[in-house]
């Protein structure tokens, strides 16, 4: 559809996050549900309610005002954060007890948190299984020769690290490499660093030194990123398609999933030890643009960026943070090992500190989207 692209930003961002949120919060609902907790409020977005009803078993199923997120708020939590309420715990009655979260056992509450990120990595899980089961596994036509330096760019690190045509490359920083897509996978994410290549040459293999350039890289859409290269051009490029049986499919998926997973802990760990610029933080404003930006690729690319973006909700949820899913098995994990719940006046200023904390880091990450955007100038 030739559509302006601000209005692929405007349909993009609900049409992403609504869903997720949706799928998430039904996790807890009906793990919930299942082990006979009642659920008092479903909400998909946070605030004002804006649209609602109340279902015959007491839930108000509404939406809310700020598209941010959403919560389910079972029986006994203070409020949507699911901090529970000491008065209300204590003073319950037998049968208030029966449907109280905080009144049930130990696992199942640990079920019922961990159930949202699980749904969203179910849903990871099921997007790409289906693309490797519809499209099949791409593998390379000529592996051999994909893994061959044919040239160097004009600036090459490699090159100048000793490296020559006709060298194959077999592995880099110790780990074995089987086409040149997992060469681009073991250098883009290092810019920076000196990364130790093996080649074979003359049937001998040798290792070499290779500071990996970092360049900045900018996609149709006016997206900078910054990637490592070190100035290789691989001797062949083909991939074909082999098809997939279902299992092999999920396991295909499975690991897709795992290598995601160990990108985003590497880029948050260069982060922190300053390897990256803390403006690759992006927050609700980055995910509207780029959310918009693939749904005008076409319906492929956009459920792509969905899966991407539901294992991010999942791993985000399950940091270790209270107030988010992470946290509240944290304090699981600890009542397990103490053998009786944290104090009610320590768990409250642990979460209330959880809040402020995911509050502080939504507004800076906010921030940190408008100064990136052109109408600021960058």
């Amino acid at each position: 559809m030739n559509l302006p692209l601000w209005l692929y930003y405007v349909i993009g961002f609900p049409l992403l996050l609504g869903p997720l949120v949706t799928i998430h919060e039904l996790g807890h609902y009906l793990v919930g549900r299942w082990f006979g907790v009642h659920a008092e409020a479903f909400s998909v977005g946070f605030g004002k309610e804006v649209w609602g009803f109340t279902d015959k078993r007491g839930t108000r199923w509404k939406l809310s005002a700020l598209p941010l997120g959403g919560y389910v708020q079972f029986k006994g939590d203070m409020n949507p954060a699911s901090i529970p309420d000491a008065d209300a715990v204590a003073q319950a009655s037998a049968e208030e007890r029966s449907e109280s979260f905080h009144h049930a056992a130990l696992w199942k509450r640990a079920l019922i948190v961990f159930a949202g990120p699980a749904t969203n990595i179910l849903l990871t899980l099921a997007i790409f299984a289906s693309f490797f089961a519809f499209y099949g596994k791409p593998v390379p036509a000529e592996a051999d020769t994909q893994l061959e330096v044919a040239g160097f760019a004009e600036i090459s690190p490699a090159r100048a690290a000793g490296i020559e045509v006709g060298d194959r490359i077999v592995a880099i920083e110790g780990e074995r490499v089987d086409d040149f897509r997992d060469v681009q996978d073991s250098i883009m994410l290092y810019p920076g660093r000196t990364l130790a290549i093996t080649v074979e040459r003359n049937g001998a293999e040798r290792r070499f030194d290779v500071p990996v350039r970092g360049v900045e890289m900018t996609d149709r859409f006016g997206n900078v990123s910054k990637i490592g290269m070190i100035g290789i051009a691989s001797g062949a490029a083909g991939f074909a398609f082999e098809p997939q049986s279902l299992p092999s499919a999920l396991g295909l998926a499975v690991d897709h999933s795992l290598g995601i997973v160990d990108m985003m802990v590497t880029g948050i760990g260069q982060i922190f030890t300053g390897e990256r610029s803390v403006q690759e933080l992006g927050g609700p404003v980055k995910i509207a643009k780029f959310s918009g930006e693939q749904l005008s690729l076409g319906a492929l690319a956009f459920v792509q960026f969905a899966a991407l973006i539901s294992l991010n909700l999942a791993f985000i949820n399950l940091l270790p943070i209270p107030a988010l899913d992470g946290g509240h098995l944290a304090f699981y994990a600890a009542e397990a090992v103490r053998r009786k719940p944290v104090g009610p006046r320590g768990t409250e200023v642990a979460y209330r500190a959880g809040v402020a904390l995911v509050l502080m880091l939504m507004v800076f990450v906010t921030i940190n989207d408008l100064v990136s955007l052109p109408v600021f100038g960058k």
